[in-house]
């Protein structure tokens, strides 16, 4: 058996690209609304009507959702668990018994079978009690052992273990290093082949759900070798193998409930027959997984944005200053209608999204994505400007304020919790990468080779020729569409209603100059794109603000159709995408007219030390030690603070 390396692998940009690229799934088998968006293609049809659950998957999901809900307001102290910082077990075990653990997991294996519109459902509103909570059930089922079984599994492995993770095993997700967080290409936990075993070594961080797990899923590195690919490879691993230390449990601003840790691990066996897919498969079933995965996180950002407008209005109501209620004052009022306009619109992009991952029809992979960053982004905008319309007492505890006899209201608990949510999963920065990344993808497959400076002449000239018919039928399309026809959508613009059509219409103008502007920047810029993060933002942004805009837009028109508070909705939707074009216009305008490039040249001057002297006059509270913990291979010398819940 070779020995573990205790060196981090040496990965050039390029190669790190290259290992990215490989884990992409690179086709597109089924149609996608925000792939044909990018592409200038205003795709309606594939999103209206609203697609629609069905009865019994209804009835399944609102019968588990009663049972929640008297569960969270009975057998929850959410003040209990931030002051201690910890889920009593009592709670975890009572999760159990309801069969929370198993909401994602199919009856056959003793699981709810609940569709991904209901999951999302259920961790809203479990998320408004207890944002922890939320947490834990999400790691587990979102991206834990379940999901990457579900869709990667042998049937073998299926029969072991979901029976296991539905009624009584938490599981957590183990990939990021403590020098390895969105550049997978550097992993440095190996899993040595051994005999009908894999032998792992190595310290992961940020393990949510890892100190209380009783199952893990953790990203390893096979060493290359004749006859074997070797590459980056998932295991599912028993928590309680010998050779694994949880060796801190880590506390953060929020999420105080948090069960997140570093593991290490010390010559730990593992089955091979534990291994998930082949070899080198490992970043692909990562990726995959979260495709669907994703949603969890803006799902438990609209169960924010819902208890934020209640607070903001019960708040603004019973507050007066200078005469009148503080809602009636313009100041605060527009903070209220961004609160509502933004809620109403995040839930219809959630519950759009996953009632297309319920039908299979589409493949959402940009639509999640889109959904996670807009859902953390507008959340935490939400929670700012709660806090912001109490004033004083939004900043306030919510044990502060029982104590003097107010109401205990968290929210600047809230705004702690939610912060995390623009980094898990992919931050901000780089869900934008990612995105654009598939955004940009038809113009890669046909134009790719055009840019490559590693490509030959002749595939070169051979790439000009594809590249050349296909833009020669795209750009024309580009001109001219139904969002310059004053009668186009007139089926959003019901007698006695807002008028959505005219925002719709805005929506296909703005995609196709999104793509137009996209394919300038891909023609100014060709192989530099990549590093034009700035404006790859921007473009994504815009993307997401348009796919939200439609998402409204459908949401209230079936709203409307059903009898289910259509006017309210329509106008809901009326001024959300009001709110929205202001942000978009601005978006395109700051496409090419931005400070981009002068914030890399200071940049570069903080990092050369040139403004060191504006530094001076500080103390710095930091406490001694390296920026990065050592995560060398080898026995653990701390104790193992492992709490597995029975």
């Amino acid at each position: 058996m070779a020995a573990p390396t205790s060196q981090q692998p040496s990965v050039s940009e390029r190669e790190a690209r290259q290992v990215a690229e490989a884990a992409r799934e690179q086709g597109w088998r089924k149609p996608s609304f925000a792939k044909e968006l990018f592409l200038g293609r205003f795709r309606l049809d594939l999103i209206h009507p609203h697609p629609q659950p069905a009865g019994e998957d209804v009835r399944r999901g609102e019968e588990f959702l009663a049972k929640l809900r008297d569960f969270c307001e009975t057998r929850i102290d959410p003040a209990r668990i931030e002051r201690e910082a910890q889920i009593p077990d009592e709670v975890i075990n009572g999760l159990k018994e309801l069969g929370a653990l198993g909401m994602k997991i199919d009856t056959k294996y003793g699981g709810l079978g609940l569709t991904q519109v209901y999951y999302n459902k259920a961790l809203a509103l479990v998320g408004t009690v207890s944002p922890a909570i939320g947490a834990l059930l999400s790691a587990h089922q979102s991206i834990g052992v379940p999901q990457p079984l579900k869709i990667f599994g042998t049937q073998e492995q299926k029969d072991t273990f979901l029976p296991r993770c539905a009624s009584t095993d938490i599981t957590a997700f183990l990939l990021t290093e403590p020098d390895v967080g969105s550049d997978p290409a550097r992993l440095a936990t190996t899993a040595v082949p051994d005999g009908d075993s894999y032998i792992l070594d190595g310290v992961k961080l940020w393990t949510t759900n890892g100190v209380v797990a009783d199952l893990l899923v953790v990203m390893a590195r096979v060493p290359k070798a004749e006859g074997r690919k070797g590459g980056i490879t998932a295991f599912v691993v028993e928590a309680d193998s010998e050779g694994i230390t949880v060796e801190n449990r880590n506390a953060f601003m929020g999420l105080r409930g948090l069960e997140n840790g570093v593991t290490r691990f010390h010559q730990v066996r593992v089955p091979a027959a534990n291994r998930i897919g082949p070899e080198g498969a490992g970043l692909k079933i990562a990726l995959t997984t979260l495709n669907t995965g994703r949603l969890s996180l803006p799902a438990m950002c609209v169960g924010a944005g819902k208890w934020c407008l209640k607070i903001a209005r019960e708040w603004s109501g019973a507050r007066e200053q200078w005469g009148k209620p503080v809602a009636f004052h313009e100041a605060v009022g527009q903070k209220i209608s961004f609160i509502a306009a933004t809620t109403f619109a995040l839930e219809a992009v959630v519950d759009l999204s996953s009632q297309m991952a319920d039908e299979d029809r589409n493949d959402i992979r940009i639509e999640a994505a889109l959904a996670k960053l807009f859902g953390s982004e507008m959340g935490c905008l939400m929670a700012d400007e709660l806090v912001q319309i109490r004033g004083g007492r939004g900043f306030e505890t919510a044990e502060s304020l029982a104590a003097r006899g107010e109401r205990a209201v968290p929210a600047e608990q809230l705004l702690r919790d939610l912060r995390i949510n623009r980094i898990f999963e992919g931050s901000t920065e780089i869900m934008h990468l990612l995105i654009a990344r598939e955004a940009v993808d038809a113009h890669l497959s046909v134009a790719g080779d055009l840019i490559d400076p590693d490509k030959s002449l002749s595939d070169k000239a051979k790439a000009g020729a594809k590249a050349g018919g296909f833009y020669a039928r795209w750009l024309p399309k580009l001109v001219a569409g139904p969002g310059q026809l004053p009668n186009s959508y007139s089926e959003f613009h019901p007698a006695g209603h807002a008028d959505l059509s005219g925002h719709l219409r805005y929506a296909e103008r703005s995609a196709r100059k999104l793509a137009r502007s996209t394919f300038y920047a891909m023609s100014r810029w060709q192989g530099k794109m990549e590093t034009k993060q700035g404006f790859l933002g921007r473009i994504v942004d815009i993307g997401a603000e348009l796919f939200a805009m439609s998402a409204a837009c459908v949401r209230a028109e079936h709203l409307r159709g059903t009898g289910e508070h259509g006017r309210e909705a329509y106008q809901l939707a009326d001024v959300f995408c009001s709110q929205s074009r202001v942000r978009v216009d601005e978006l395109f305008g700051r496409l090419w007219h931005n400070t981009d490039e002068l914030d890399r040249k200071v940049t570069k001057g903080v990092l050369s030390g040139s403004y060191t002297w504006l530094e001076e006059g500080v103390i710095d509270p930091s406490g001694d030690g390296a920026w990065i913990a050592d995560a060398t291979p080898g026995p653990s010398k701390r104790k193992n603070v492992r709490r597995p819940i029975r």
